[in-house]
């Protein structure tokens, strides 16, 4: 016969050895529930320090194909692409987030024309249908297309081309290569410029920042400029409303 003081020690350790694993079970569960979720991905206007998180962006399908997108978010940058474009755009619109990015609903709006299917082509013109003119390129878009070609120049205080810029040195040598004189600094040229409300705003037209014109900029159209911001900075493309708007003018 086992000795009663033998038999209730061994019960005691089962007790015991049960006890141990249902804490360390309860442990592993609970290591389970705290796993952290996911970063969101950080969208960043190109060119510019403004920058938001959008949840659930990088896994959207097809966002790696959208035409210039690792310019917002620059964790795409490699990855593959594939999917389809348009819906990748409309689900992205979709997130919370977008909104507070300045600009980014117009590149997407952009993107999506790209990305467009072609229009069937047109019926074949008649044998001896005189050639259709060239479309005339109006001044305003002949002033955006030369600032475009300067997008990537230095910032260099005091500069006016061709090759580095500052602020107002670089609207005075966009217009003059679309042979129109301006003032060279940027007060002056805020002076002389005919006033235009933001309403009213042009591709070409120069936009003026912040109290007593100390910035300038080519207006781009869609909601964009293109300026010469400052030191470390090259020209580029930014939104328009990235710093306190002064006035709007126009030379031509």
């Amino acid at each position: 016969m086992e000795n009663p003081f033998v038999a209730k020690h061994r019960r005691q350790e089962t007790h015991t050895a049960v006890r141990t694993v249902a804490a360390a079970t309860a442990a592993v569960a609970g290591a389970t529930m705290m796993i952290p979720a996911a970063e969101a991905a950080q969208v960043r206007v190109p060119n510019t320090p403004i920058a938001a998180e959008v949840p659930g962006i990088e896994n959207v399908p097809g966002i790696a194909s959208v035409p210039g997108i690792e310019q917002w978010i620059p964790s795409l940058a490699g990855q593959a692409a594939g999917g389809d474009v348009q819906s990748a755009i409309a689900a992205a619109r979709t997130l919370p987030g977008v909104a507070n990015v300045p600009s980014f609903n117009a590149f997407l709006d952009r993107a999506q024309a790209q990305a467009a299917p072609a229009a069937a082509p047109a019926a074949p013109a008649q044998q001896y249908a005189a050639p259709a003119p060239a479309p005339q390129v109006s001044k305003g878009q002949q002033i955006v297309d030369i600032a475009r070609s300067k997008i990537g120049s230095p910032y260099v205080y005091g500069a006016a081309g061709p090759n580095a810029f500052d602020c107002s040195g670089f609207t005075s040598w966009v217009y003059s290569q679309a042979g129109i004189s301006i003032p060279r600094t940027s007060q002056a040229q805020a002076a002389a410029g005919r006033p235009v409300s933001l309403d009213d705003l042009q591709p070409g037209d120069i936009v003026a920042y912040y109290s007593g014109a100390s910035h300038v900029a080519i207006y781009a159209g869609n909601g964009m400029i293109i300026d010469a911001l400052n030191s470390g900075i090259p020209v580029g493309e930014r939104p328009l409303h990235m710093m306190p708007v002064y006035s709007a003018f126009r030379f031509y």
